[in-house]
């Protein structure tokens, strides 16, 4: 039994030009992604409790840089104060994970690789 001509792989001219297409796509991306993974180290991101009473500041990857305690916090208590800083680093940290993951949809939206 032979194959009839034209069969082949089933893979024809316009597959190979989807399929370019997605690998120019994506190597943008990893292009972009670079960018924005420079761009979120250099980031701040503020979270806060007790109405601005304790803030956490981190990049956009997450490293903590500074945190900000006002006299006011501190007189609260240490119990009381670490509740507070704890609630400040959550604010911060939701913050900065919705900023990345919105910068990544944003990177990759339109990215459709053609069924092979």
């Amino acid at each position: 039994m032979t194959a009839g001509k034209g069969q082949g792989f089933g893979f024809g001219l316009g597959k190979m030009k989807e399929l370019a297409a997605a690998f120019q796509k994506a190597q943008q991306v990893q292009e972009g992604a670079k960018r924005l993974q420079e761009e979120l180290e250099q980031m701040e991101i503020q979270g806060e409790s007790g109405g601005g009473l304790v803030k956490v500041i981190v990049s956009g990857n997450q490293e903590p840089r500074r945190v900000e305690i006002s006299p006011d916090a501190i007189a609260q208590g240490s119990e009381l104060l670490s509740d507070l800083v704890t609630a400040a680093m959550k604010d911060a940290y939701n913050k900065s994970t919705a900023t990345m993951r919105e910068r990544m949809e944003d990177l990759t939206s339109g990215l459709e690789l053609p069924g092979l």
